[in-house]
Formats: C-alpha cells, structure tokens, sequence
C-alpha cells in the first residue's frame, strides 16, 4: 500500500510540473475560449489591442480534438492572446466573408488601425479599420501557437 501511495504522489507532481505531459486531462481552470456572439463584440475585442485567434468550426469529432487544443492555448497564452470558437452554421454571415470551403479553419486577426477613406464615404459616423489576418497552418497544439506566434513577430507575454 505504501508504493501506491508513492506512486500516485510521483503521478501528481509528473502532472503539475511538466508542462507537456498529455497522457492525463490537464485542470486548466475557467475556459478561456470565447464564443462569438455577434461582429460588434468581435470589433470591440480586437479594439483591446490583442491578437486574436479565430476557429471557424462546425460540429464534427475533428472539432472536439481542437476544441481541447483551443482550451489548452488559451490558457497557456492568457490573457496576451484571445482567442474565439465560431460555430458557422449559427453565423454563416460572419463566416461565409472569409471565402473558405474547408472546415474547420483557424485565422489570427491583430494590429487594427484606422483605415484612409476610399471611394464614396456613405456615412460620416462610420469609421473603417484595417486588420491583418494571417491564416493559421501549423500545428494545432499550444506549441504549434507558440511557433506561429514567434515566427509572425506575436508578443505572447507581457515586458519585463
């Protein structure tokens, strides 16, 4: 009965210290997923000055193996990163503009900037911003985030 016992404290501190170990469901607290709820609340969180990471998704078993992978970027990238899960089949408007066939997709929307006024402006009360979206095609672990994140010049962590 003592080797259990030891054992199963060995088991624990594998579990809290490494990082990477993904033989056991991790405890990553409160999700840190967001769900699109409408395109103003989108805006207002790309106003934040964050990156954004956006899953276009429908339901499928593929989308429960992301959906994990989402729990777990979110939050090792918390709060420097948000990220949002889109059910297009619930928004086909918001998801029919990204001109994608293939689902499920993830793009990384960050650095928006007010946009010069082309062409005809149809209302004076309407300002236009800018976003750069760069398509997501790496791995879809939180260290395939980090890579992407480093590679496109992403903070993922606040100065020190």
């Amino acid at each position: 009965m003592g080797d259990s016992t030891f054992l199963d404290r060995m088991l624990l501190q594998l579990r809290s210290t490494c990082k990477y170990y993904s033989g056991y469901p991790k405890d990553l607290g409160p999700s840190r997923v967001l769900h699109f709820t409408s395109e103003r609340e989108f805006v207002q969180l790309l106003h934040q000055g964050y990156p954004v990471v956006v899953a276009f998704t429908i339901r499928s078993n593929y989308t429960q193996h992301l959906d994990r992978m989402l729990e777990e970027a979110a939050a090792e990238f918390y709060p420097n990163i948000k990220f949002m899960r889109v059910e297009c089949p619930k928004y086909p408007g918001f998801c029919i503009t990204r001109q994608k066939s293939e689902y499920p997709f993830i793009e990384i929307f960050h650095s928006p900037q007010q946009a010069g006024s082309e062409g005809k402006v149809q209302d004076p009360n309407i300002t236009r911003y800018s976003v750069k979206v760069v398509p997501y095609n790496y791995d879809m672990s939180p260290y395939g985030f980090r890579e992407f994140f480093k590679r496109q010049g992403v903070r993922t962590s606040d100065p020190k």
